[in-house]
């Protein structure tokens, strides 16, 4: 078993992949505060094809270098929209058409194992600030609450790993 070449990979160009069709999965990032955290994020919706991606209150915006380091890129390829409230953004995600679902621990969440995304025709998924998580106002808005499996002493994963783990099973159901 030989590893692959960059070159040998075959991926899109920055151009190919605005062309491109999207997967109808968008990314709402409710005032994330880690930079690296963000890139990883735009990392991880290039190589679903994803939407877009919003950004909404403390969350920052490219250009930065700290947001390139990890996103390597990213931010050329994927959409991305600053709003400056993360509740106005939902509703408005909603009005379009979006389920839109918060990536958190909530009473009656539906377990990200036992989520249908292929149900939904255009998803909306929205993660949030590292120690406060989703503002309880935009999981009042959301359609649903969907949380993540864990069953070790910790209480939370990483937005970046919990984004990785939430999209990859957004980009399975919605292929």
């Amino acid at each position: 078993m030989r590893k692959l070449k960059n070159s040998e990979l075959e991926r899109l160009s920055v151009k190919a992949f605005k062309e491109a069709t999207k997967i109808p999965v968008v990314v709402v990032l409710d005032n994330i505060r880690s930079l690296n955290n963000i890139g990883s994020v735009f990392r991880t919706a290039d190589a679903f094809l994803l939407e877009k991606i919003y950004l909404c209150g403390i969350t920052a915006q490219p250009p930065h270098k700290d947001i390139h380091k990890t996103a390597l890129g990213a931010t050329e390829s994927v959409n991305w929209e600053y709003e400056e409230h993360t509740l106005s953004c939902v509703k408005k995600l909603q009005q379009n058409g979006y389920q839109c679902f918060a990536i958190e621990q909530a009473e009656n969440s539906i377990m990200l194992n036992q989520f249908n995304a292929s149900k939904h025709s255009k998803i909306a998924v929205v993660f949030g600030n590292e120690v406060k998580g989703v503002h309880q106002s935009v999981v009042d808005a959301c359609n649903d609450c969907i949380e993540i499996p864990q069953l070790g002493t910790k209480h939370s994963l990483n937005i970046s790993v919990s984004a990785g783990i939430v999209l990859w099973e957004m980009f399975k159901g919605t292929k």
